[in-house]
């Protein structure tokens, strides 16, 4: 795609019950951009269908123009944010909104979502055929409801031509800081992470995996920090290390990985899977290498549990996800 002109619009839609990270994430990113590339980048609008006043699920008030009277540019990026599963329906209900999306999907450079926001995007028929990503706690709701719909929940966020959806919440933000690295380059996105003083940029092949496991742990449950060693010690993690840094006996353990819809050995699995896939795009090593590193111990053991988890091999997973191979599609 070619760079923006000198001031391109970015149209945040909300409604009420929209999610105040879903917004304001996307919308600091994008505010941001001018400052680093010093000069006038994104004008941001907050929008909503009839305008008004709109409070956010925290109860933050949002003063919105009407969208209804927006005619839709073709330098235009949409963002529809997301929210409770209850203002969802509502704006998944909403005629005025879907109609608007309708007109403006064809005609605008950029259409995406944060989180449950994709689910209005899918209800305007914008998501029809395409891969989309979506909050991991989400995903088998928004492939029932829309079976058209290819859900991807092993991404943060994933590009489908001129449709971008995000997963959960913050990954709005990461998704942001990629459409200004589209737009902008690299430097610029950069800066504006560095801005925002977030820990790091996430790609988006990145997994919800790990996030979504100790986002269901509480603060006071060991397992989460358990996770977090394996993560970082993944060619010594078994199950066994795994109960001695949870502080649990091996049913104990088993009967906590259970309750979050796996057991030990896969939770490790998949942890092994998850940095695999950030080093075979980010990475030139040999395969056998990678599995070493990653605690597989064999090329033909990470071979195997990548098709099992993800339904291709690593070196198909690597031509499909590397740098070069994105910036070709």
């Amino acid at each position: 795609m070619a760079a923006p002109a000198s001031t391109s619009r970015v149209l945040l839609i909300v409604f009420d019950g929209v999610q105040t990270l879903d917004v304001a994430g996307p919308g600091e990113v994008f505010a941001n951009a001018g400052r680093a590339a010093r000069r006038a980048v994104y004008q941001v609008s907050f929008l909503s269908a009839g305008g008004g006043e709109r409070a956010t699920g925290a109860g933050l008030p949002l003063r919105t123009g009407d969208l209804l009277r927006v005619r839709p540019r073709p330098e235009d990026t949409i963002v529809v944010a997301g929210g409770s599963e209850a203002a969802v329906a509502a704006a998944e209900a909403d005629a005025r909104l879907l109609g608007w999306l309708r007109r403006a999907g064809p005609i605008a450079r950029r259409t995406t979502s944060v989180c449950t926001g994709a689910f209005v995007l899918a209800a305007a028929g914008l998501l029809d055929g395409r891969r989309a990503a979506t909050h991991w706690s989400d995903c088998q709701r928004l492939a029932q409801r829309y079976p058209q719909v290819t859900v991807d929940p092993n991404a943060i966020f994933v590009t489908d031509g001129n449709v971008w959806t995000s997963a959960g919440v913050t990954t709005g933000i990461d998704m942001a800081l990629a459409i200004v690295e589209e737009d902008l380059g690299r430097r610029v996105a950069d800066t504006i992470a560095a801005h925002l003083v977030l820990y790091a940029r996430r790609p988006g092949y990145q997994s919800q995996f790990s996030e979504a496991l100790v986002a269901q742990t509480s603060g006071a449950d060991p397992l989460g920090p358990a996770i977090a060693w394996a993560r970082g010690n993944l060619r010594q993690a078994d199950v066994a290390g795994l109960a001695r840094r949870a502080g649990m006996s091996l049913r104990t353990l088993h009967r906590r990985c259970l309750a979050l819809g796996t057991t030990p050995a896969k939770l490790i699995a998949k942890v092994r899977v998850e940095q695999a896939r950030a080093l075979l795009t980010a990475s030139r090593l040999p395969v056998k290498t990678l599995a070493a590193q990653c605690g597989f111990g064999s090329a033909a053991r990470l071979t195997r549990a990548f098709e099992r988890e993800l339904g291709m091999g690593p070196r198909a997973y690597r031509v499909l996800h590397a740098p070069a191979a994105r910036g070709a599609r």
